[in-house]
């Protein structure tokens, strides 16, 4: 892989973990989708910061469960698919096309299929 695109893979991934920090304050960006894209763009970019990231307690206390046995909180779940469904009933909305409409819908069922039978709900940690 080029130089050049190791470093955007970087770069893409300081942009998703500056904006999953900002999503531990602000409830309207989704945290652990982007610091899976972050973890994703580390990987891809540097195995130096890939390793970086994956010691830090950010990483540990919103990656780390759902990366070793593909579970998540209910905290968690909720957050991404509430903040999903916002994303998805706005062109829902704007658009007028039947089968557009139809295409979203279906993606949100099988969204929630696949948060509720194929990823596991784990008790949060409390520290």
């Amino acid at each position: 892989m080029s130089k050049i695109i190791k470093f955007l893979y970087i770069i893409v991934g300081f942009i998703a973990l500056g904006l999953g920090v900002l999503g531990l304050v602000l409830p309207v960006l989704p945290t652990t989708p982007l610091l899976l894209l972050a973890s994703y763009c580390f990987v891809k970019g540097s195995q130096r910061f890939e390793h970086w990231f994956k010691g830090t307690t950010l990483y540990k206390r919103h990656l780390e469960t759902f990366v070793k046995e593909r579970a998540m909180t209910l905290k968690q779940k909720l957050t991404i698919l509430l903040f999903a469904d916002v994303m998805i009933a706005i062109p829902f909305f704007i658009l007028e096309s039947f089968f557009v409409r139809l295409m979203l819908v279906l993606i949100v069922f099988y969204k929630y299929y696949y948060f509720i039978y194929q990823i596991k709900t784990v008790p949060e940690q409390t520290k």
